[in-house]
This record gives structure tokens, C-alpha cells and sequence, in this order.
């Protein structure tokens, strides 16, 4: 395979974690019946530009289908980001009626809700229907696509350049990272800025993040490889932010690197500091991985057989793409885990990819408490207790599993 990016021979491997559908395929009960698609789920490194990427088994279309089950408004402390966020960009940008917002990969308008409340128009674009349709019952224009230079061009031929662009969690999405970047320069006004929040690669390998890998994730992003990335699309990072989202993730502020205006912050020079003396751009920062993971694999196995002998019942909460591959990878089906709650109406009366464990609304939690609650979204585990605090002699305790197994 090739480097997406930058076409060199990828030979540096970070992680096998075998077989395993993709993480948000799941499935109706006639859909039990029938044999899943599985594709291998490996890593690897690009020792050239240093882009951490999947192996390429499964199209775009495939993963991000009309039906796709992941709405962002179902995390009450993401709304609570998003609106932080549309607050201070607001600010800062000097944003009003005269501005124009336009995020990509808008979701169910988790985001642009709070632009539009602010009377500040904005656009969002967004390929898959279900999530498009809850937007647009937020009164949210949408456009039903991905994203790409091509679409850049249409939208900025009509007129519709952006003063900013958002692009939460989806550069890792995107198979065409080069086409994908050039499209923000392409739709950005000359003193536009866009910004783009993803996942930290330096987190994900000091924590063992494993689980946030799978195949809706194309790529696996540090400051420098995404720098590379946009100099070759036309963009300059000026600005960049560390997040305590998704595990430790990066806010990065770009704008065209022809005609943009905004001196360089000093945060850029530190968080490249940080990936150079983590050596994320030598091999000894990526050894060791599999066998860490396979080490949190064996010990929340450990875990769960335990429990069965010993007569305790588990259940899981947070039908999340991180948890299908973590439960994929440990081999774990509803003689371990008895159900899965989710606060998504989508997701309800359905099953875990794999797994095929069911998933069943959070009453089901009063009725059946289970005396291990397996917290799958690991980044939410502070929310998830509050939400679901024990009754007094209900004896319920939390387990998480990466980074470590933690029972409290």
C-alpha cells in the first residue's frame, strides 16, 4: 500500500487488530441471520511524511451509508464544547450577519445550532441522510455531500466563501486527505480561517487508545503530519490548541497560506516540541503498541471471566465505534457483556456490529441493573456515572479499559 498522502511505500507496522466489521454497521435482528463483512483492521506507518493510516479495505460510501447511527447531540458535554466553541470563535472572528460559517461534516447540527441562534448565517455539509435530516429540522441548510475540492469550487463559484470553516472530527474520516485539505483553500476568503479538531496520535499511543481504530478511520493525525498535509493543500497553521476531547485531541487553525493574515501562535512551536520528543517521527515512537493492546485485551478477558464465575452480571454503556472495535478485538458476544445502553433512538432495539450484543435504552438500566457497568466511550466515563449513579444498595460499579482496567 501507498502512503495516502504522499505515495511512498508503507512498510512500518503499528497494530494488528484482526477481523472486524465496520464499527458502525449495526445490525437490525434479520440482519442476525446473515453472515457480517469483515475487513482487516491493521495500522500502518508512513516513514516518509509520518501519516499513521489504515490499510485501505472499505469504501467511504460503505462506511458513511444514508443510515449512518452517529449523532453528536446525544453527548451532553459535546453540546456543551460545541457551544464553548461557537462562543469564542464568535469573538475572536468578529462573526455577525455579514459572516458566512460553513462546517463540514455537520452532523445533526450539534454545532451550527448555536451559529444560527447568534443570527450568523451558516451552511453545513453533511453525505449522510440521517444525520442531514436531523440539522435541517433545526432549520440548518445542508448539502448532501462529501466534501472535496470539487465541491469547494461549486460552492465558492456561487459565492458562498466562508470567514470560517469547521471541521470537527472528520479529517480522520476523509480517504482523500489531499483533496479533502485543498477544498478548505479553495472555499475560504482570503482572510478566512478554518479549524479542525481531530484526535492527537500522541495521546492515542501514550494512552494505548487502540480502540479509537477502525476502518471510519483513515488516518491517525499529528501536528506535523497534518502540517505537511495542508502546505501541500495551500493552507498554514498558525494557531493550534490542546483538548482534553476524544482522549486528548488538537484544535488547529489554518487559513490560506497565499493571502492569510494571522501571525503564528506560540502554541504551534509547542505541541511540535511535544511530537519531537515523543519521536513521532522516528520508529521507536510506534514499537511496543500491540503488545500494549493485546495487554488490555487479556486483562479485561481476564476481567469478564471472572465475573461469570463468580455469578456477576455485566452489561455495557455507549454503543460507540470505540467500543465495537475494543469488543471485537477482546472477543466478547452477550454470554459476557448482556447489553449495550445507548441514549440514541437509532441505535435502540439493534446490535453491536460483531459482537452482536443488543442495545437497549437507558430505562433498561432501572429494571435489569447489572453489577458491572462496562463504560465503553472511556472519554465520556466522567458523564456516564453522573448520569447513572447507583441507587443507594444497588451495588453497581464502573469498569473502563483503556488505558487500564479501573473498576470503581
Amino acid at each position: 500500500m501507498k502512503c495516502r498522502h504522499c505515495a511512498a511505500e508503507l512498510e512500518l507496522p503499528l497494530i494488528d487488530l484482526g477481523m472486524a466489521p465496520p464499527s458502525n454497521a449495526y445490525l437490525s435482528a434479520e440482519a442476525l441471520e446473515r453472515a457480517e463483512k469483515r475487513y482487516p483492521l491493521r495500522v500502518l506507518v508512513c516513514e516518509k511524511c509520518w501519516l499513521v493510516q489504515t490499510e485501505d479495505f472499505a469504501d467511504a460510501e460503505e462506511l458513511f451509508a444514508a443510515d449512518y447511527a452517529y449523532f453528536s447531540s446525544f453527548s451532553s458535554s459535546w453540546l456543551a464544547h460545541a457551544r464553548r466553541y461557537a462562543t469564542e470563535m464568535t469573538g475572536r472572528w468578529s462573526l455577525g450577519p455579514q459572516s458566512r460559517v460553513i462546517e463540514v461534516a455537520a452532523n445533526d447540527g450539534y454545532l451550527l445550532q448555536y451559529f444560527r441562534a447568534a443570527s450568523i448565517p451558516c451552511l453545513g455539509i453533511e453525505p449522510t441522510a440521517s444525520t442531514a435530516a436531523a440539522a435541517r429540522s433545526l432549520g440548518i441548510a445542508v448539502i448532501e455531500r462529501f466534501f472535496g475540492r470539487a465541491l469547494a469550487r461549486e460552492l465558492a463559484a456561487s459565492g458562498q466563501r466562508a470567514d470560517l470553516m469547521v471541521a470537527n472530527n472528520v479529517l480522520a474520516h476523509v480517504p482523500d486527505i489531499n483533496d479533502f485539505a485543498a477544498g478548505f483553500s479553495t472555499l475560504l476568503k482570503p482572510d478566512g480561517v478554518a479549524t479542525f479538531e481531530f484526535p492527537h496520535l500522541l495521546r492515542l499511543l501514550e494512552g494505548c487508545q487502540f480502540d479509537t481504530i477502525y476502518h471510519e478511520h483513515f488516518s491517525y493525525l499529528s501536528l506535523g503530519a497534518v502540517e505537511r498535509v495542508f502546505a501541500t493543500a495551500g493552507l498554514q497553521v498558525f494557531d493550534v490548541q490542546e483538548l482534553p476531547t476524544h482522549g486528548g485531541s488538537l484544535r488547529v487553525f489554518a487559513q490560506r497560506a497565499d493571502e492569510g493574515r494571522q501571525p503564528t501562535a506560540g502554541g504551534v512551536d509547542q505541541v511540535r516540541q511535544n511530537e519531537s520528543r515523543a519521536g513521532l517521527q522516528t520508529r521507536r515512537a510506534y514499537s511496543g503498541f500491540q503488545a500494549r493492546a493485546e495487554r488490555i485485551r487479556d486483562d479485561l478477558k481476564r476481567f469478564l471471566a471472572e465475573a461469570s464465575a463468580s455469578g456477576k452480571s455485566v452489561a455495557a454503556y455507549g454503543a460507540a465505534a470505540k467500543g465495537n472495535t475494543l469488543l471485537n478485538f477482546v472477543g466478547v458476544g452477550p454470554d459476557e457483556v448482556r447489553y449495550v445502553v445507548d441514549r440514541n433512538p437509532a441505535k435502540q432495539g439493534k446490535f453491536m456490529p460483531g459482537s452482536r450484543i443488543p442495545i437497549v435504552p437507558p430505562s433498561h438500566l432501572e429494571t435489569n441493573r447489572p453489577d458491572y457497568l462496562l463504560i465503553l466511550p472511556w472519554n465520556l466515563a466522567e458523564e456516564v456515572r453522573q448520569q447513572n449513579a447507583s441507587p443507594a444498595g444497588s451495588g453497581m460499579r464502573f469498569v473502563t479499559a483503556v488505558p487500564g482496567l479501573t473498576v470503581t
